[in-house]
């Protein structure tokens, strides 16, 4: 392959490189809220469903946040909105931390200040992408976004997981929960340095002012079939490596030496991956996604035990990132012929995209919690995933139909 057809960061503008920059000071953030927060609360209550209600209240507390955000945007400097997500993802650990116990209301306000987080954060960062980069450089900005959270997914969780165990005044309780508001201090100066480098960047809020749309093109409707898809596996992607490696381990320290090995092992696959992959390739790289999920699925169901959790734990960390190498990018293109076709704002898509996710991730998130409330929480970690996993496969199916249609509508309209 000559140099001239690979694309680098010489194709980003500059505001494009300090928003790949902020995001990657963000990423050693990330691994701490999806695993640790988890493990936080297993340690505090051993109790699988009050992390699954955690996470549902944060996924209630997004598509309200994204809306907000919406009204925001035609008052306030996008720069700020961004950087309020990240500063509130450490406000929500302080609070979390400050519980002298994990008690459901608790929880609550815990997990919507940081769905809050993750609305201004996300919402706004898929605008940003959108309006900084071309499709043809998108594949590689997710394949080095990608590759920079799984690595630190690597560093993070077992330099995190050592400390909490080794690194505190002792092995009580009380010393590793000090551990972790010590973590949560760290979370919250890196937020501020994330947000001080982002405000060095240059860009532009939506063209339009309406952003609230309750009829979207048919080629839409299959882009929401998919998120409706994908969100269905979201609560489980992020906490159920913490909550099954605490119920057969009950060590931070073990969880996050198997976390790192995994992503090692894949961060350096998903730049290459992006790097060279085009967008012909999404598909296949969107299947492969795919069927890691059912396999780590499959496995944790079948074998339940220490063994099938790292296998488990191993093949969804190739799943994640691998799916999110195809997903965000068919999205975005989606949303580039949309917005021109019907003449709207970019963020009424990206909006509505996050209720479609909300109605999925309310869906997987529902299953786990009745089927640990009407039988037993062991039989939801086990069956629960699952379930999802083979449901997540109609996914490659609703992905080629998109693609194709999509394919139909360049050719008509562009």
């Amino acid at each position: 392959m000559s140099k001239t057809n690979t694309i680098g960061f010489k194709d980003f503008s500059r505001s494009a490189k300090l928003l790949i920059a902020t995001n990657v000071i963000y990423a050693f953030v990330l691994p701490v809220i999806d695993i640790f927060v988890a493990s936080y609360i297993m340690r505090n209550s051993n109790d699988p469903a009050k992390v699954t209600f955690y996470q549902l209240a944060i996924y209630t507390g997004i598509p309200i946040t994204f809306l907000i955000n919406g009204y925001l945007l035609n008052r306030v400097n996008i720069k700020r909105l961004f950087s309020f997500g990240m500063l509130l993802s450490g406000i929500s650990m302080l609070f979390m931390m400050s519980l002298d116990e994990i008690n459901y209301y608790g929880l609550i306000i815990a997990g919507l200040i940081m769905g809050m987080s993750f609305g201004f954060y996300w919402a706004n960062r898929d605008y940003l992408v959108i309006s900084t980069t071309k499709d043809k450089v998108r594949n590689f900005y997710y394949g080095f976004d990608t590759f920079t959270y799984t690595t630190t997914a690597a560093i993070v969780p077992v330099i995190i997981g050592w400390y909490l165990m080794n690194g505190t005044r002792g092995t009580s309780n009380e010393a590793v929960n000090a551990g972790y508001r010590g973590v949560t201090i760290v979370v919250f100066i890196t937020t501020i340095i994330a947000s001080i480098v982002f405000h060095f960047g240059k860009y532009e809020k939506p063209k339009s002012a309406k952003f609230l749309y309750f009829k979207f093109h048919k080629l839409w409707k299959k882009m929401i079939q998919l998120a409706i898809l994908k969100g269905l596996a979201q609560g489980f992607i992020v906490t159920a490596p913490a909550m099954l490696m605490m119920k057969f381990f009950n060590s931070e320290g073990i969880l996050g030496t198997a976390l790192s090995a995994g992503a090692l092992i894949s961060a350096f696959a998903m730049f290459i991956l992006g790097k060279y992959s085009k967008p012909k390739h999404r598909i296949i790289i969107f299947s492969i996604g795919l069927i890691s999920f059912f396999f780590a699925s499959l496995f944790n169901g079948v074998m339940f035990n220490a063994v099938g959790v790292i296998i488990f734990v191993f093949l969804l960390l190739i799943a994640r990132p691998v799916l999110d190498i195809a997903y965000f990018p068919i999205q975005l293109r989606v949303i580039d012929i949309l917005s021109k076709i019907e003449n709207r704002n970019e963020f009424s898509y990206i909006l509505n995209h996050e209720f479609g996710l909300f109605v999925g991730r309310f869906i997987g998130s529902s299953t786990f919690l009745g089927i640990a409330y009407f039988i037993n929480a062991d039989i939801a970690l086990r069956y629960a995933l699952l379930i999802i996993g083979i449901l997540q496969l109609l996914s490659i199916v609703f992905a080629k139909q998109l693609l194709q249609q999509q394919k139909t509508l360049e050719n008509e309209k562009i």
